[in-house]
């Protein structure tokens, strides 16, 4: 049996709305999450956000503190996945609808507020309270080193 999929997601407030997306490709499905993908080896974490953030919606960002693990799995097959959510911020860039992700996975974003959130199919069930909820504390994050030997 494989190993967990790692994957980094970003939680990112703008103007008091938060980024989702839709990661289903030709609608296959209403399910919204938080932007974000798998990590690569030899790349730390935040770099993989950054890079998944740039793919997925042509933005650049700034990543801050990690502030939620997550994981799921498919209990009738192999798939295992751990999400690591970051706060982050957009130092450049903006949302364009013409905007295509290379890998063809995501193909709707937007900005939404808590209340619109609540009205849509959404996944972690605790991503409104982690957005926008009062007094969430951040975990640390002890950046990527090279092994010593």
């Amino acid at each position: 049996m494989p190993p967990p999929r790692l994957a980094v997601r970003a939680l990112i407030l703008h103007q008091g709305r938060l980024l989702i997306v839709n990661a289903w490709p030709d609608g296959k499905s209403d399910l919204w999450c938080a932007p974000g993908g798998g990590a690569e080896r030899g790349a730390s974490l935040p770099d993989n956000l950054k890079r998944e953030i740039h793919e997925e919606c042509g933005l650049e960002i700034a990543v801050g503190a990690p502030c939620l693990v997550n994981e799921f799995h498919d209990p009738n097959s192999s798939f295992h996945q751990v999400d690591i959510y970051f706060h982050a911020t957009i130092t450049g860039g903006q949302l364009d609808p013409a905007w295509r992700d290379p890998e063809g996975v995501v193909t709707t974003r937007r900005f939404v507020t808590e209340d619109e959130l609540r009205t849509l199919r959404f996944k972690p069930d605790s991503l409104p309270e982690l957005a926008f909820g009062e007094g969430v504390h951040s975990a640390f994050y002890d950046s990527l080193e090279p092994i010593v030997l």
